[in-house]
């Protein structure tokens, strides 16, 4: 399938960028870069692309709350997952020498993940910016050579730009996970037949004992629970909804799974089954 519109949150040459190229491979795509997450499946709802690309969990930095939030409360479904190696690099302006660099700038996250680097450059004003593959953009587009953006790879390419210094991050295992997320009712493909895994929602009475029995539930029903998060209910303190992720070995043991929640739990919705990256 060619001509894919796939709407990201942040710059094009941001790492939601490398990690939909990976994703989808060598198909023709048309990357639809968006402020905030809000309006990247304001896009897929309303049709406007094909599916987004949003980042879940960083190996480091932990969950993106927002996202989650999100896929509970559109109409939406994770339809695949990817892992990215996340490297982080030096970009100025061709010709530029660290030497000449005053100011860095990059994401927050970003920032935090390279601070051993930045550390043995005192001589640098450290400031954060709303994107990674932005500040590449912003200094290329202001001839800012004093200036240089901590940003991936591709955001080089993507504007011209020199990578000075590569892999400055502070830890070589960080990675970040991605879902590939699809309006309800759409799909690029049939299902491959390989789901090995699933992300769902629920939410428990709130009483001594319940999420153990949830979970117990789980746990009898033959599948993996991987990863467990709460998220508050807005309106209702101290209550919440449970996000995991399970991984299954057939079908069966899924619908097992499922059907066993339903019957304690006051609210299920699953995100998505897909194969485990």
């Amino acid at each position: 399938m060619f001509g894919l519109k796939v709407a990201i949150q942040g710059e094009l040459g941001s790492n939601s960028h490398m990690a939909t190229v990976e994703m989808l491979g060598s198909r023709e795509l048309e990357i639809i870069a968006c402020t905030v997450s809000a309006q990247v499946l304001a896009k897929v709802i309303a049709g406007e692309v094909d599916a987004a690309v949003l980042p879940i969990e960083n190996s480091l930095h932990g969950s993106v709350a927002e996202h989650y939030d999100l896929l509970l409360d559109l109409p939406v479904h994770i339809e695949r997952e990817s892992l990215l190696r996340i490297r982080h690099n030096v970009i100025v302006m061709p010709g530029v020498k660290l030497q000449e660099i005053r100011r860095v700038m990059s994401h927050p996250v970003a920032l935090s993940q390279c601070r051993r680097f930045l550390a043995s450059h005192p001589e640098w004003e450290v400031v954060p910016f709303y994107d990674t593959a932005g500040s590449v953009k912003r200094l290329m587009g202001e001839s800012l050579r004093d200036v240089a953006g901590i940003a991936p790879v591709l955001a080089a390419t993507e504007y011209g730009a020199e990578v000075v210094v590569a892999a400055i991050e502070d830890h070589v295992e960080n990675y970040t996970r991605f879902h590939l997320v699809r309006r309800d009712g759409a799909a690029f493909e049939e299902p491959a037949g390989d789901e090995n895994k699933m992300s769902l929602a629920f939410a428990i009475e709130h009483r001594p004992g319940t999420l153990v029995a949830a979970l117990q539930r789980l746990a009898e029903a033959g599948v993996d629970l991987t990863k467990i998060e709460s998220r508050p209910v807005p309106g209702s303190p101290w209550e919440y909804v449970f996000y995991v992720d399970v991984r299954f070995d057939s079908a069966e043991k899924a619908e097992t799974a499922l059907t066993a929640l339903r019957d304690h739990c006051r609210m299920v919705k699953v995100l998505g089954r897909y194969r485990a990256a």
